[in-house]
């Protein structure tokens, strides 16, 4: 067969178009001497030349669109610029913050009382310690009050008293089975001299109405408008017998100092006029029982009871320029 000739197995030069049909002609690498070597079935390809690196513009990674890998190619730095470093170390610094918990047996700052400075948390020990005194002498006067009398009682009961009362005296009265249902209203009445060498006596001043008066509508009442009075009538009835004569030691007491009350309520009143002498006075109480509710069947006396002491001299002790 003629080499040039045309059929399916001639020969074609190189550069010939291909005909219809032909399976493509294996491409030959150069060598390093510029040769073209032709490969050999089965044998790796050659690793094909480095691409030139382009450097890229200063920009965040964000912006760069990623590129396909190519595994032949050599390995870059992929890190940021020292701009874009730095602006993504702002970025991040608030939230590792707030997200990092405080490290275990970090010291907290302090609250409350240490927060103070030293001279402060002396001053508010000192005050916590006195108070705690206080309350713990309250306690203790109270109970040895209201307790059975005992040992202590017996060789402090003076200070106990003057501790108690009138300020924080205790009773039983409200949870009596039957308390107290009366109205007692303590009055008083004077002699004067006059002047001119006469003598009057004076009506009834209603004392405890004066009080209840001062009282009623009043927010804040005074102690002694409340209980001054009442309580020096208790005082007086439960140290006196039924003929009004001192029973124990503390009659003379009691009778003295009802007697300097009523004295001095007097002469606030202005009972006696300029000139005039406070010879001498006399007290009684007024008893009355408080009426039953209208939907109970008992049955009580609304007359009055009255109880006269004695009339007494008045001295230059009672008087208000010797109180104190």
């Amino acid at each position: 067969m003629d080499a040039y000739d045309g059929g399916s197995n001639a020969r074609r030069q190189p550069g010939a178009p291909s005909e219809p049909g032909d399976a493509p002609e294996p491409q030959r690498p150069e060598g390093a001497d510029g040769a073209e070597r032709t490969q050999v079935p089965g044998e790796p390809a050659p690793p094909s030349p480095p691409r030139a690196q382009s450097p890229a513009p200063d920009r965040e990674p964000a912006d760069v669109p990623p590129a396909a890998p190519d595994r032949y190619a050599e390995p870059t730095d992929t890190r940021p610029s020292a701009p874009a470093a730095i602006r993504q170390a702002a970025a991040l610094a608030p939230a590792e913050a707030a997200a990092a918990p405080a490290p275990y047996g970090a010291p907290h700052p302090p609250t409350g009382v240490a927060a103070l400075s030293l001279r402060y948390q002396i001053g508010v020990a000192l005050a916590l310690a006195v108070a705690a005194v206080a309350v713990c002498v309250h306690i203790g006067m109270v109970f040895l009050h209201v307790a059975p009398q005992n040992t202590v009682s017996k060789q402090h009961g003076r200070a106990v008293d003057d501790w108690v009362y009138p300020e924080f005296e205790q009773n039983w009265k409200l949870f009596a089975p039957n308390p107290l249902q009366l109205n007692i209203a303590v009055q008083v009445r004077a002699r004067i001299s006059s002047a001119d060498g006469g003598s009057r006596t004076t009506g009834w001043y209603d004392l405890s109405a004066q009080d209840g008066r001062a009282i009623d509508g009043n927010l804040l009442p005074s102690h002694t408008q409340q209980n001054e009075l009442r309580r020096s009538w208790d005082l007086f009835v439960a140290t006196h017998d039924a003929d009004n004569r001192p029973v124990g030691l503390r009659g003379a007491l009691s009778e003295t100092y009802l007697r300097r009350i009523v004295v001095l309520r007097l002469q606030r009143d202005d009972a006696t006029a300029r000139g005039d002498v406070l010879v001498s006075v006399q007290v009684r109480s007024r008893t009355t029982n408080v009426p039953p509710p209208k939907w109970s069947e008992e049955k009580v006396s609304v007359q009055p009871v009255y109880r006269e002491l004695p009339w007494w001299a008045v001295t230059a002790d009672d008087t208000e320029g010797s109180a104190r």
